[in-house]
């Protein structure tokens, strides 16, 4: 049985005033085709589908043709979890035409797959809260899948119990996930679980910061992560979504994956390369994965330079970018200068101006703070406000900073 592991799609999420639709189009078009080369059976999607509760109408038109192209006719299954950026009742309100064509679609924690007809011969077995069992044409065994969409500490509460302790919360998510397993998971069938959560080693834990806007999103009291101990060893494989670097956290009980977001959303990623990972599996055996890497969308870049020709040249050598860019200046940055960079690139996000101080200057300002005197001051608040602003302050600005100074004396 062929799976392919996608996870993080944020549909409709910018790059401050930076549209990064037709980007998102691209890589879902080779999420498609990549499915369809590679004879995927099962399309696994771990959470944060959309970017926001109330996405635009462009990404939702997306996310929906993407999933009618994944399912191929009911051909395929497809099954999506709702991440902490998704909303859970938009994520479950398609559900009924949605399991007709061999697309489930889980939006809160325990959630119950209800049983229908599906075009393709797709079937579902057995369900019941969190957990669904799958035949796929073709196979004469089955899908199992522990499925957990991401829950806030009060929601997970709401759902496993009223557990005070971080370390009582945890137990009850294991209890939850062991209780199926030890029902439902024995060697005659493929077994996984998917979901969105932070997921770390408890002997060997990940780095927290992992992107702008995505830091460990469970914190049970003190605790920041769900153990991969915590894991039935029955899995085969744990499907992730919700920190955009693909990695292995760990490889017992099984390939526990991140499996990456599909483009680069924040400059924290700049440099990743993006994934989806291709599985094969069968009953009884360890899972053989691939990541596979995507070759869609801009690429972030953090670049620093010391000249405005230097940063005119690699502008105009690397289009295809979004550029977080810091330029070296004697003094400040001019609006000479930051419109010649503007008009050479259509992808600078950000201008970071970084003023050369000697350490003469340095002890002059420390001088001048120290003597107080009202022109000193004024001097220090003008290349304050280059600094910040790139430009200097208006005639009216420093007269009311002068206001300001002669109420103080």
């Amino acid at each position: 049985m062929k799976l392919l592991h996608t996870a993080d799609w944020h549909l409709g999420k910018r790059l401050q005033t930076y549209s990064r639709l037709e980007e998102q189009r691209e890589v879902m078009d080779e999420i498609c085709r990549i499915a369809d080369e590679q004879q995927v059976d099962v399309v696994l999607i771990a959470g944060d589908l959309y970017d926001t509760f109330s996405p635009p109408n462009e990404a939702i038109e997306l996310f929906y043709k993407t999933l009618h192209r994944l399912a191929a006719g009911g051909k395929r299954a497809v099954i999506g979890i709702a991440g902490n950026h998704d909303s859970p009742d938009r994520i479950n309100a398609p559900d009924p035409l949605a399991r007709a064509c061999g697309i489930i679609l889980c939006g809160r924690p325990l959630c119950v797959v209800k049983e229908c007809a599906m075009e393709g011969g797709m079937e579902l077995l057995r369900s019941e809260p969190g957990f669904a069992e799958l035949r796929i044409p073709g196979y004469d065994y089955p899908l199992r899948l522990l499925l957990t969409p991401y829950a806030s500490e009060a929601t997970l509460r709401q759902y496993l119990g009223e557990e005070e302790r971080e370390e009582e919360l945890r137990r009850l998510l294991q209890e939850h996930w062991q209780q199926l397993a030890d029902r439902y998971c024995d060697e005659q069938g493929v077994n996984m679980l998917m979901t969105h959560l932070f997921v770390t080693d408890q002997h060997n834990p990940q780095p927290e910061d992992e992107g702008d806007g995505e830091r460990p999103i469970l914190h049970m009291g003190g605790a920041q992560a769900i153990f991969t101990q915590n894991m039935p060893a029955q899995l085969q494989y744990v499907a992730l979504g919700h920190l955009h670097r693909y990695q292995i956290v760990s490889k017992a009980p099984c390939p526990v994956v991140y499996s990456s977001s599909p483009l680069a959303y924040s400059f924290s990623e700049a440099h990743q390369p993006k994934f989806v990972v291709l599985l094969e599996a069968e009953p009884g055996q360890p899972v053989k994965m691939k990541p596979l890497c995507l070759k869609s969308g801009r690429s972030l870049e953090r670049k620093r330079f010391e000249g405005l020709e230097e940063a005119l040249q690699w502008l105009q050598e690397n289009p295809h970018t979004y550029v977080e860019l810091t330029l070296v200046c004697d003094t400040y940055l001019d609006g000479k200068t930051r419109k010649a960079l503007l008009k050479a690139h259509d992808g600078i996000v950000t201008i970071i101006p970084e003023a050369r101080i000697s350490p003469e200057e340095i002890e002059k300002k420390s001088l001048m703070q120290r003597s107080g005197n009202q022109s000193d001051m004024t001097e220090l608040f003008k290349e304050y406000f280059i600094s910040r602003k790139g430009q200097e302050p208006s005639a009216d600005m420093l007269s009311l900073f002068k206001e300001v100074l002669d109420d103080k004396g």
